[in-house]
């Protein structure tokens, strides 16, 4: 990471909550931005989710806000519209994730934001857009992805299933990064404040080019989705799971004599859904354990890997020179000029009647 972070002299206010709209200001807070958090009274609902019977906050809000300062405001009184509006005063960017219309409602239209700060880059982040006939619809990522047709493609041929992390949610994380940091440069060039208007559910539709566009829609029938025997998981003796993703002649090639069955290199493209295929390699794989293929395959070129358990992840080789920390969670996915960026595992909390501005930390 460069001596000065990239993002170093960005403010930015998120006014966020749950996942989307935090992760979004997290990615900005490991680039060097400086982030304040606007949260209720209560907080922010996140602090408790997934943590059932711990002690504390959440591990998972911890991780989605490291790096930032907590501010907790109620936005119903004065003295928290007077605090807040002194933030955007002098903020570059702005991000909340309120349903249509709220904003307006605590006295933040965009003509008094546009006064505070004409410079402002606002980015509001909900699940189906600022306009249109879903605009006010309450959902969550499980509706997102149901409704951008990411539901019904994935799963066995049985059933959909749920996409776990939530996909779309990250999805509009991402969507939202992107835009701001694409704003920011635009400022730079063209003085003056942008509204972003960021819609989760637009955000999961624009990755769903694949089954669209490739007319394979049809769940556990293309070689993307579970159709093939050469891009398929399978189950081991002990339970334990290996993933073969060789799509490559080669791969395959080198997969089947690895198995000591070269009968299998001629059938890598038989029609699809493969079940005879597949359920021979099924049966193959399903007579020995993990380990045992993991030693017979690890070193072969074919594109295997095994599916890992979430609390693996910290003892694998690999998973461990990206500095996979179980307690924090994963850093930034990525390297600057060859060097990791550095994460600050803190979320600062301002002390009740602490001014929240734009101070240096301690």
């Amino acid at each position: 990471m460069p001596t000065q972070p990239l993002l170093d002299g960005v403010r930015v206010v998120d006014l966020s909550q749950y996942i989307p709209g935090p992760f979004a200001t997290r990615q900005l807070a490991d680039l060097g931005a400086d982030v304040i958090k606007i949260e209720p009274p209560g907080g922010d609902p996140m602090r408790h989710f997934m943590a059932s019977g711990e002690a504390g906050t959440s591990a998972i809000y911890r991780h989605l806000n490291r790096g930032k300062r907590v501010c907790r405001l109620d936005l119903k009184h004065e003295d928290g519209k007077r605090i807040f509006a002194d933030l955007l005063r002098d903020a570059d960017i702005l991000l909340e994730s309120f349903r249509p219309g709220v904003l307006d409602r605590l006295g933040f239209p965009r003509e008094r934001l546009d006064e505070l700060n004409p410079g402002l880059i606002h980015c509001a982040l909900s699940g189906f857009g600022q306009a249109g006939p879903w605009a006010q619809r309450a959902g969550h990522d499980l509706n997102y992805c149901a409704v951008a047709g990411q539901s019904l493609v994935s799963g066995t041929a049985e059933r959909p299933v749920i996409a776990y992390p939530p996909i779309a949610d990250h999805a509009g994380a991402m969507q939202a990064a992107v835009a701001m940091l694409a704003a920011l440069h635009g400022r730079a060039r063209r003085p003056g404040g942008v509204f972003l208007d960021i819609s989760i559910t637009e955000s999961i539709l624009a990755w769903q080019y694949l089954p669209s566009l490739g007319r394979e829609t049809e769940r556990a029938a293309s070689i993307l989705t579970g159709g093939a025997a050469c891009y398929n998981i399978y189950r081991c003796a002990d339970g334990a799971f290996i993933s073969i993703g060789a799509i490559e002649a080669q791969f395959w090639s080198n997969f089947c004599t690895a198995l000591e069955r070269p009968d299998w290199i001629e059938r890598q493209f038989e029609s699809m859904p493969q079940a005879e295929l597949i359920a021979e390699v099924g049966a193959e794989i399903e007579s020995r354990s993990g380990s045992d293929w993991h030693d017979r395959l690890d070193s072969i070129d074919c594109c295997y890997a095994p599916l890992l358990h979430p609390l693996e992840l910290a003892g694998h080789g690999y998973i461990r020179t990206l500095g996979f920390d179980p307690q924090s969670g994963p850093g930034y996915p990525g390297r600057i000029d060859g060097e990791p960026v550095p994460a600050d595992t803190r979320v600062d909390e301002l002390a009740p009647g602490e001014p929240p501005g734009w101070h240096d930390r301690a």
